[in-house]
């Protein structure tokens, strides 16, 4: 893929990974976490990836502004201006109105791809492929376009899109007839059988004027937000504005705001070797596993008559033994401050753990 000045990339890394809790803690997420155990956290990995493709002036990264001194730690040559930091959490259209008012200013030929932070992705090089197909379209057509996942099972943890088979010339884009947000396992069995649904990975793809029409026309109040706070952006003043902006917006996801009302929407259908990380179960699911399929990130773990285990070890306890006898699909994820045991059938229960915990003692153990 040619690395084109028209082309640019928004990482989205202000989340805060709460199911991926004990070791995703507020202050220091997931995104910034080497949960795959590669030498390099998350954003590193997905920084990394769009340098392949993209100018490194044309990559931008929003997050949240308690994790600023985090982003520049992992990402030293990255210039400042192009680290975006969020007052407050106001949910994916803001964080993408506010990245796409920067961009709009420096370039309003511009495409970009807007992309989590957090994501696995195995095949860099063919998903840079559905990137350029993407941005190529983008740039010659007035449409918001998705990467849509082809679903490998009926995952009820993933959002679904449901796209038109038309008599078209392209056979790589799809009108997008409908979205579902997670729905049960019948009806996702149902989604798969019918070969017409994908599953939502929350990548975009757009030139600058056709998100800024879709944020006039569905959510008006942030464009009209946003329009209002450009005079000050790339200027010393620019941190004031958007603190003082943000209190104005609504949070809401793209997905409710725009996606799911806008008629000019289009899927790739993809395959890229793709996770999206939400659950230690998705860790589970791709990391290397021994003859009992027992998943072990962490130095001396002892395991006995163990099936199906993941066990979580933080590096810092490679001195504490970890042993396990006669379990099977067990969550184990030993930190120094927090132990969590839990059935895997169970995980969906994390994040409410970690929210418990938080009332009851502040924000001291998430």
């Amino acid at each position: 893929m040619e690395k084109s000045k028209n082309n640019y990339a928004i990482i989205m890394a202000g989340g805060v990974g709460s199911r991926f809790w004990p070791a995703s803690r507020g202050t220091y997420p997931k995104q910034f976490l080497d949960i795959l155990g590669t030498g390099k956290t998350l954003l590193q990995q997905t920084y990394d990836r769009f340098l392949k493709a993209f100018l490194p002036e044309n990559i931008f990264i929003v997050t949240n502004i308690a994790y600023l001194p985090l982003v520049k730690q992992q990402l030293p040559n990255m210039p400042e201006d192009r680290i975006l930091g969020e007052p407050t959490a106001k949910n994916t259209a803001a964080c993408i109105a506010y990245a796409s008012a920067k961009i709009h200013k420096l370039n309003t030929h511009a495409a970009c791809i807007v992309a989590p932070s957090d994501h696995l992705i195995l095949d860099e090089a063919k998903f840079l492929n559905y990137v350029e197909l993407g941005l190529n379209y983008a740039h010659k057509n007035p449409s918001l376009v998705t990467l849509g996942i082809r679903p490998s099972r009926p995952d009820t943890g993933y959002g679904y899109i449901q796209y038109i088979d038309e008599d078209n010339s392209n056979r790589d884009i799809f009108k997008v007839k409908t979205f579902t947000e997670k729905p049960s396992f019948e009806i996702a069995q149902t989604f798969i059988e019918s070969g017409d649904f994908l599953w939502n990975a929350g990548i975009f793809i757009w030139s600058i004027s056709s998100i800024k029409k879709a944020f006039k026309q569905h959510l008006s109040e942030q464009y009209d937000i946003f329009e209002n706070a450009s005079h000050s952006l790339f200027t010393e003043n620019e941190a004031e504005t958007i603190r003082v902006f943000y209190e104005q917006c609504r949070s809401i996801s793209i997905d409710y705001g725009i996606m799911e009302k806008a008629e000019n929407v289009y899927v790739i259908p993809s395959e890229f070797g793709w996770s999206d990380l939400g659950t230690w179960t998705s860790l589970y699911e791709i990391s290397s596993k021994d003859e009992s399929q027992n998943a072990v990130k962490g130095k001396n773990v002892f395991l006995y008559n163990v099936e199906g285990c993941l066990v979580n070890k933080s590096e810092s306890l490679n001195g504490k033994i970890i042993a396990l006898k006669s379990v099977k699909d067990l969550i184990v994820v030993d930190t120094p401050d927090v132990l969590l045991i839990c059935d895997k059938s169970q995980e969906q229960e994390v994040k409410q753990i970690a929210t418990d915990i938080k009332i009851k003692f502040n924000e001291k153990y998430t």
